[in-house]
C-alpha cells in the first residue's frame, strides 16, 4: 500500500478551517495527517463541530487553553493510539501522539520552541532526550515515522539567513547538535535524503513580508527509521499552500 503521509503546523485549527483547511484535505487526501499547534481544548472543539469527513480524529490538546497541542486525522484505523511520552511536564502541553499501524508507528510531535531569550532551551533539550528514548523503545517493536514541527533548522541550507541567526532560537548549537543526534541514532531526514541540495522552506515569519520574499526556515520534518528508507518514494514541502505561517510537509511511502 502507498501511504500519503502529511504534517502541518496549522497555528490554530480554527484559523486553519477559516482559511480553507477542509478544501486542503479534499484536494490532498492524505491517509494520515499530523497537526501541530492546534490551540484548542477538547471542550471548545466539541462546540465547534469541525467536519473532516472520511477521517477519524485523535486530539491531544494542551491543558493551557489556546496553546500548543496536537491532532491526527487518519483514514486508516490504527491498531493502538497513545497520547504523550510519560512525563507530565511535556504531556500537559499536548506535544506527542503515537498511532500504531500494521508496519510502522506514526509519531506526531510538536517540539518546544526555545524562545527568543532561550528561556526554554533547557526544557527543549530535556524534551529531546526523553523523546529520543521513547522513540528508540518503539523501534524495538517496529519502525517509526516521526512528523512534526521540530522548531530547529538543522543546517545552513535549511534557513535563508544562517549567519544572522547563529545562536538564535531554532538555530542554536545545542538544538542543531540534537538534530545531529537524532540522525546518529538511526533516524533519517526524508526531505534532505531525497532533495540533498534543494533550498525550500516550511516556515516564514509573519513580519516584513517574509513569506512573499521567501525568507524562511525548514523546521518541519519527516524522520523515519533507517529500515524504511528504501520504501520512501517522495518527500515534499507544499510551500504554495496558504493557511498558516507553516507549509504542509509530507512523504509518500510504499509499505
Amino acid at each position: 500500500m502507498t501511504y500519503n503521509l502529511m504534517s502541518w503546523n496549522v497555528n490554530g485549527i480554527r484559523a486553519a478551517v477559516k482559511n480553507g483547511f477542509v478544501n486542503f484535505l479534499k484536494t490532498e487526501q492524505p491517509e494520515v495527517l499530523g497537526l501541530q499547534e492546534i490551540k484548542i481544548t477538547n471542550a471548545a472543539r466539541e462546540k465547534e463541530e469541525f467536519d473532516f469527513a472520511g477521517y477519524d480524529e485523535y486530539w491531544h490538546p494542551a491543558k493551557r487553553p489556546g496553546y500548543s497541542g496536537t491532532a491526527v486525522l487518519t483514514k486508516v484505523q490504527p491498531i493502538t493510539y497513545h497520547a504523550g511520552i510519560g512525563d507530565a511536564k511535556f504531556d500537559d502541553e499536548g506535544r506527542v501522539q503515537t498511532l500504531e499501524f500494521e508496519k510502522f508507528y506514526f509519531v506526531n510531535c510538536y517540539f518546544p520552541n526555545a524562545n527568543h531569550e532561550l528561556s526554554r532551551l533547557d526544557y527543549k533539550e530535556e524534551f529531546n532526550a526523553t523523546f529520543l528514548k521513547y522513540v528508540k523503545k518503539l523501534e524495538q517493536k517496529k519502525p517509526v515515522i516521526i512528523c512534526g514541527d521540530f522548531n530547529v533548522a538543522h543546517r545552513e541550507i535549511d534557513l535563508a539567513r544562517p549567519k544572522e541567526n547563529e545562536g538564535n532560537a531554532g538555530f542554536t548549537d545545542e538544538e542543531r547538535k540534537w538534530a545531529d543526534k537524532f540522525l546518529e541514532h538511526g533516524l533519517v531526514d526524508t526531505f534532505r535524503l531525497l532533495n540533498p541540495e534543494k533550498i525550500q522552506y516550511s516556515w516564514w515569519s509573519y513580519r516584513h513580508y517574509a513569506r512573499d520574499r521567501n525568507i524562511g526556515w525548514r523546521i518541519d520534518y519527516f524522520l523515519v527509521s533507517k529500515i524504511l528508507v528504501p520504501k520512501i518514494k517522495k518527500a515534499f514541502i507544499l510551500d504554495e499552500v496558504i493557511g498558516s505561517d507553516h507549509a504542509p510537509v509530507g512523504i509518500e511511502i510504499e509499505i
